[in-house]
């Protein structure tokens, strides 16, 4: 398809997650008329915000890590951090609940956390960093090159030096036994294996590439943007339409028309819109089995069936009318076996037994999300995807979150909740069409990584592009980010051939 001298080709971008308004302002600078359409009243996917007598909520993304990675897509528009919002780094970074209510807070500064694991365990600072070091050295590589590999095929990779590097990321080492030869306390193995459990999968089944997030969190520091990561999203929003992107809220789209292999029409509640090529960052699954005839589908339905996907979770959005006193800004509460939770959720698919969870409490670092003298808590659960979801299980757990916090805190909490809003797996079917109510898409195992991934580019129509977390990078706001960016610039390619 070439370009229509003087007219700009027509881009439909279904959602505007992280994933579907990067690709829609890098394609609008780039001379193409976007139009992004979204299903909810509010921009943003998961990223999206509410409000209720002073409390200011974030719906999903929490954790600010990888700095670099939104600093260089606003440097891509000559813009910078700075220009859309404080950027706090947390200290501590985020605190761990053991048994008894042992609490560990991992200082912002790195050498301290040395300290806290040599105290812990003899000889763990000196392990630690060289742990760091290489999740260092993977992260510059996989973070860098290759994470903006489109995923087409594995000639990619073929590159001598990127061959080379690829040795030492260690895809085909597992995250379990690769973090074991460093640590054996198991706090500090919980410490290192979170962020695995809560984006990824069962550590065993996780690649040791994995450790670049350990050096994101434990060396770059977990940061806020202060006014909550609303802030975050409205930026993108800002720079797509200074770029000219128009954003159609509360527009879902029923339906795609073809012409032949391509997309030539996108049917939304108001109407029909004539488009010369479509990024799909909503839901993979749903866009190819809901909009798309069988017969112009990448995958079958038996193959998402067939997929580790990475944890739903069960959450509670709370205004507590006072201030509780031993909450930290980020709180993992390990104070049961991490790993039968990593079974129910992976391999049982049940409701947890004992589950683990975290407490955010933004309202310990920004005033703005709070009243005064409140706190404002967002309590999150993993869980198993797909699982029967009703308002007495919810409550169920309600109760036995609760139960832990208050004990925790040494305090009455639940007596003083002047606001709660719940929201689980039919929640994220509802408002994002997620595949059986997935919260962060593919889990990150080796046959789920990089050209494992469901592809980019559709296998059966020519103009449609894929974005978001169920694709290449895969689960997170970063790598959403830098899939939008992917899809735009393959994209632009197919447009100008």
């Amino acid at each position: 398809m070439k370009k229509v001298q003087n007219k700009a080709p027509k881009v439909a971008v279904i959602g505007s997650g992280f994933a579907g308004m990067a690709a829609s302002a890098i394609l609008a600078k780039h001379g193409s008329h976007v139009t992004v359409y979204e299903k909810n009243e509010d921009i943003g996917g998961r990223a999206r915000t509410f409000s209720h007598d002073g409390f200011l909520f974030d719906m999903g993304p929490s954790w600010f890590w990888m700095p670099d990675v939104y600093e260089s897509f606003y440097n891509l528009f000559d813009h910078t951090t700075r220009d859309f919002y404080e950027l706090k780094k947390l200290d501590p970074g985020f605190a761990v609940i053991f048994e008894k209510g042992e609490v560990m807070d991992i200082p912002s500064d790195f050498e301290e956390i040395c300290v806290l694991f040599e105290n812990i365990e003899a000889g763990a600072a000196a392990k630690l960093k060289k742990f760091i070091a290489e999740g260092e050295f993977k992260y510059r590589i996989g973070m860098g090159d290759m994470v903006y590999k489109p995923g087409h095929s594995i000639s990619e990779f073929f590159s001598l030096k990127l061959l080379q590097d690829a040795l030492k990321l260690q895809v085909f080492t597992s995250f379990s036994k690769h973090v074991r030869k460093f640590f054996k306390d198991p706090r500090l193995l919980a410490i290192i294996e979170f962020p695995v459990l809560f984006l990824g999968a069962m550590p065993k089944d996780t690649p040791a590439l994995y450790s670049l997030m350990n050096f994101s969190g434990l060396k770059q520091g977990t940061f806020y943007p202060m006014g909550g990561f609303g802030v975050v999203a409205q930026s993108f929003r800002k720079i797509a339409e200074d770029n000219g992107v128009t954003f159609e809220t509360s527009q879902p789209v029923d339906a795609l028309s073809m012409a032949s292999h391509s997309i030539s029409h996108v049917h939304c509640k108001d109407g029909t819109r004539e488009v010369d090529a479509v990024i799909g960052a909503a839901d993979y699954a749903h866009i190819e089995n809901d909009l798309l005839a069988e017969n112009f589908r990448s995958y079958p339905k038996s193959y998402w069936e067939s997929r580790t996907f990475a944890p739903s979770c069960l959450l509670f959005y709370l205004g507590v009318g006072k201030k509780i006193d031993k909450l930290r800004h980020h709180n993992l509460f390990f104070d049961e076996d991490f790993a039968e939770h990593a079974v129910e959720i992976y391999k049982d698919k049940k409701w947890p037994t004992h589950p683990l969870f975290y407490v955010c409490c933004p309202s310990k670092t920004d005033p703005l999300v709070a009243p005064l003298d409140s706190e404002n808590l967002f309590v999150l659960m993993p869980i198993a995807i797909g699982l029967e979801d009703t308002e007495l299980i919810r409550e169920k757990y309600y109760d036995l979150l609760m139960n832990r916090l208050e004990k925790f805190a040494g305090e009455d909490i639940r007596s003083h909740v002047v606001f709660k809003k719940s929201y689980a797996t039919n929640n994220f079917i509802q408002d994002y069409n997620a595949y059986k109510g997935n919260a962060y898409g593919l889990a990150n195992t080796l046959m789920q990584t990089a050209i494992f991934k469901p592809k980019l580019k559709s296998k059966k129509v020519d103009n449609l592009f894929y974005a978001g977390q169920l694709t290449v990078p895969g689960p997170g706001v970063p790598p959403s980010i830098i899939s939008g960016r992917i899809a735009a610039n393959e994209l632009l390619k197919f447009l100008n051939k």
